[in-house]
């Protein structure tokens, strides 16, 4: 029996072994490059929600502090977008909102209803559109892009 067997041992990694290393590493990295790219497209539309939350219940203050005005019909407007033409306060409350809501949204207008001693406001926006998709709010039924949130509440 030889005392000095050789023993076989490997000095390190072979070109193949580096090579499905590196494709491990890069699939891991485009899956955490696509979560990256899909919350921020999830962020970006929370954001949205919360402002048309925001200016909802902010024409809703401006109402209950001019509750004479709002209970008469001033703060009306029968379609998204619409404006109001005076020098009252409501007229002044609405376009500015109006303003307001095309500024901070994309594509944003609302419309304000009345039914009783509830008011209905309406934010309509349009979100930023991939393939495929249309963002016109305008067509029946409105784009996947499109978005309505209500708000109701009581005067």
């Amino acid at each position: 029996m030889n005392r000095h067997a050789r023993r076989s041992s490997q000095f390190g990694f072979s070109l193949l072994e580096i090579l499905i290393t590196l494709v491990i590493i890069a699939v891991g990295l485009m899956g955490f490059a696509g979560m990256m790219v899909k919350s921020g497209k999830n962020n970006r539309i929370a954001m949205h929600r919360s402002l048309a939350t925001l200016y909802a219940y902010d024409i809703i203050d401006c109402m209950r502090v001019n509750r004479t005005a709002a209970t008469t019909g001033a703060y009306t407007l029968g379609n998204f977008g619409d404006v109001l033409t005076g020098s009252t306060v409501a007229v002044n409350d609405v376009n500015s909102w109006q303003a307001a809501l095309s500024t901070v949204l994309p594509a944003g207008k609302g419309k304000i209803t009345f039914a009783g001693n509830t008011v209905t406001v309406e934010v309509q926006w349009t979100e930023t559109v991939g393939a495929g998709e249309t963002g016109d709010c305008s067509t029946t039924p409105p784009g996947p892009a499109c978005h309505i949130w209500i708000t109701e509440s009581t005067l």
